[in-house]
């Protein structure tokens, strides 16, 4: 039977294998295909509708809100939804990351010093995507907007 913790447990995997791919072999063709194209992240962003649609819109939809921190607490409380919350993070911080990669690449940035945004984008989210623009200051070469 497919619960919240099953669940939870292939997506944390999952997640970690795009990741991997991102800072082991950012050009390879595999990695091109799968997470730089923004498949993975798409992948991750049905999961998460399908979690919305399945359980938020449910019987516990009408739990909970964003109206307030205590609403949102009251919404987490459900294992669905702090499931879906999570694959949520999943797959914002994973498509950030190919983003980041993406514009490494064509901006020239040398991969050993996107590494350390790589991984704080996938641990702090916000705080990778500020070094990732530090670090495409300091290293990386201006890019033509073509018409």
């Amino acid at each position: 039977m497919l619960t919240p913790d099953f669940l939870f447990s292939l997506a944390n995997p999952l997640a970690l294998f795009a990741w991997a791919l991102l800072v082991l072999a950012p050009r390879w063709r595999v990695t091109r295909r799968l997470v730089l194209s923004g498949a993975w992240s798409l992948g991750l962003a049905v999961a998460y509708a399908t979690l919305i649609g399945t359980h938020y819109l449910g019987a516990h939809g009408s739990e909970g809100g964003f109206n307030s921190l205590a609403q949102v607490a009251t919404l987490f409380r459900d294992p669905w939804a702090l499931l879906a919350g999570w694959m949520h993070y999943l797959c914002f911080d994973l498509f950030t990351g190919a983003w980041e990669a993406r514009d490494a690449q064509r901006r020239g940035v040398p991969h050993w010093a996107l590494v350390p945004a790589l991984l704080l984008t996938f641990l702090l989210g916000p705080v990778g995507l500020l070094v990732y623009f530090g670090v495409r200051r300091a290293f990386g070469q201006p890019v033509t907007l073509s018409a």
